[in-house]
């Protein structure tokens, strides 16, 4: 069993290598339910997984001049500004006890794991979609990369996962940037974003053996990817990944509603 979580780690960076995104939406619950990791120190351990896996996954696209560097900052700055308020005054204050509307009281762990496992969804759902979004023509456009920049790192704070899903469709509609291109400058952004995050962490107790293993595995992941990518179709793996996922997102819903 003790083998299993570092599996997975780097079939982490195998999809990450393959789809260019999605494969850390895993990390998370294999930090929780396999290794034991409270949700707070998981989301922390991931930004760091996060950060440094798609830094490796980013480097083929940079090589390709597939990276929009401008809008790549552009959408960085409020981002990484969205993680470090999002660890510094949410998940960090966060009352032990959350009361919903006054029906119901969730612990903070099992809030963040449901939260989390919402994203899932998202996420799985986001996987079956080929990212044909049609560029939005407006003088709005610089705003609303900022504005979602800052959401998506209030989002990527909260749960720890890169939040690809959610970067690449608003690349596409908000810039007028190719598909790969918008791959490669959401990875460049979750880099930036994902361990500056981390960087804020350093304070609290950090097991580095164990993140530096599964960091180290899952980079071993995105190696193996590269060499793949021109023999596997990465719309089916993509596809599977996201039945995956979707499974997921199921168990860790009935087992938090259960438990």
């Amino acid at each position: 069993m003790v083998v299993v979580p570092y599996f997975l780690a780097i079939i982490i960076g195998l999809v990450l290598a393959l789809s260019g995104a999605g494969g850390t939406i895993l990390t998370v619950p294999i930090l929780v339910y396999l290794m034991d990791i409270s949700p707070v120190k998981a989301t922390s351990y991931s930004l760091f997984v996060v950060g440094v896996t798609s830094l490796i996954g980013s480097y083929k696209f940079f090589k390709r001049s597939e990276i929009n560097l401008k809008v790549g900052f552009i959408f960085s700055i409020p981002s990484l500004l969205g993680v470090v308020i999002s660890r510094k005054f949410i998940v960090h204050n966060m009352p032990e006890y959350i009361n919903l509307f006054n029906l119901i009281s969730i612990d903070k762990n099992s809030f963040i794991i449901i939260i989390f496992a919402i994203l899932m969804l998202i996420a799985s759902l986001s996987m079956f979609h080929s990212w044909n979004v049609k560029y939005k023509k407006s003088d709005n456009n610089f705003l609303f990369i900022l504005f979602d920049g800052l959401i998506i790192g209030v989002i990527t704070g909260f749960i720890g996962a890169g939040g690809g899903f959610l970067i690449i469709p608003t690349l596409l509609y908000f810039s007028n940037i190719r598909v790969k291109e918008a791959i490669g400058t959401s990875l460049m952004i979750i880099t930036i974003k994902s361990l500056f995050g981390f960087m804020s962490e350093l304070n609290q107790s950090i097991d580095w053996g164990i993140l530096l293993l599964f960091t180290f595995l899952s980079v071993i992941g995105i190696i193996i990817g590269a060499y793949f990518v021109n023999f596997i179709r990465a719309v089916y793996l993509k596809k599977s990944f996201g039945i995956f996922v979707l499974i997921m997102a199921i168990l860790i819903l009935i087992q938090e509603a259960i438990f």
